[in-house]
């Protein structure tokens, strides 16, 4: 047969037709309609068969597979969705102790604070191409949440209410470079201004040139006009870097923030804010430091080494 159009359309029919029958039988069983043409087939080619039967057993075992198949499929089917199920619940339990982890740690600094919160849980995040570093929560006006309130978990500062919908709001994240919030160091009670910067450490401007300032001093948020946007005493981060003083009439420094702002999902609004500033009781303990251990190594003296005089060498050999 030539190679046309029409010869490959006629394949293609035969091909399809192929598999049709196939699966009908397949499908039908002992109650195939193709059985009454199988076993005149077999009365026919039976001999045949017979001859070359060692050359297909491979084709045949494999037509066996396939044709046993629905029970066997079934009862994978069966176990792959019971091993999906379980694994489902095995994640959603490993989630669950997360999140309850989460609030635990969130609600400890709230009471240290005296915050009076509204947990939420973040379910989406700003658009990347907005060049913008904020998150959506899942309450909104009607849960009394308003515009410039402070938003935090259990690690520390998180950012501040921005826009408000009914059930939602839009939270603008404290590394974001539009974001600055007024910082106080701990102990020293320098005061600053922290920016976002994205992935990057956030970037502090201490007000005071000459600040005594070092890596792993810790800072909070030194508070707003009537708690607004920004309630005192969050912890916002730890001292990563200092630049060097030259005489400027502000300092740089670099924080890492408390809070992995990639990593959100319990949060709090403050709905309530505290009747003192509770400064710097609500910085988790510091570290303690890990001591660095100490060899001591101990010199024993060894006895003097004995020396025994040689004779002179004289260039001459005695002769016995």
């Amino acid at each position: 047969m030539r190679d046309t159009r029409e010869s490959r359309l006629l394949l293609l029919l035969l091909i399809a037709i192929a598999f049709a029958l196939i699966t009908v039988d397949i499908r039908g069983g002992q109650d195939s309609p193709i059985e009454g043409a199988r076993q005149a087939a077999a009365t026919v080619f039976g001999p045949i068969e017979n001859g070359v039967s060692t050359a297909v057993d491979p084709v045949g075992n494999a037509i066996a597979a396939v044709r046993d198949s629905g029970s066997r499929h079934d009862r994978i089917a069966q176990l792959e969705r019971s091993n999906a199920l379980l694994k489902a619940k095995l994640g959603s339990d490993d989630r669950n102790r997360s999140r309850l982890k989460q609030l635990d740690k969130m609600i400890r600094m709230a009471g240290e604070g005296q915050y009076g919160i509204k947990g939420a849980e973040v379910i989406a995040i700003g658009a990347a191409q907005g060049f913008s570093w904020t998150v959506t929560i899942d309450v909104g006006a009607n849960d009394g949440i308003r515009r410039d309130m402070t938003v935090l978990n259990g690690d520390g500062l998180v950012g501040r209410v921005t826009t408000v919908g009914p059930d939602t709001s839009t939270v603008l994240l404290a590394n974001d470079p539009d974001f600055t919030v007024g910082t106080r160091m701990e102990s020293s009670d320098e005061l600053g201004f922290a920016s976002g910067q994205g992935d990057r450490p956030l970037r502090v401007q201490l007000l005071n040139g000459k600040a005594d300032v070092k890596k792993g001093d810790r800072l909070v948020t030194f508070g707003s006009q009537a708690d607004r946007p920004f309630v005192p005493g969050v912890p916002v981060g730890v001292v990563s870097r200092v630049d060097p003083s030259g005489g400027d009439l502000t300092r740089t420094v670099y924080v890492t923030p408390f809070a992995s702002f990639s990593k959100l999902d319990v949060v709090g609004v403050v709905v309530q804010t505290p009747k003192k500033d509770p400064r710097d009781t609500v910085l988790p303990p510091k570290p303690k430091p890990t001591p660095t251990p100490t060899v001591t190594v101990t010199v024993t003296p060894s006895a003097p080494a004995t020396v025994t005089p040689s004779a002179p060498a004289t260039g001459l050999q005695q002769t016995p």
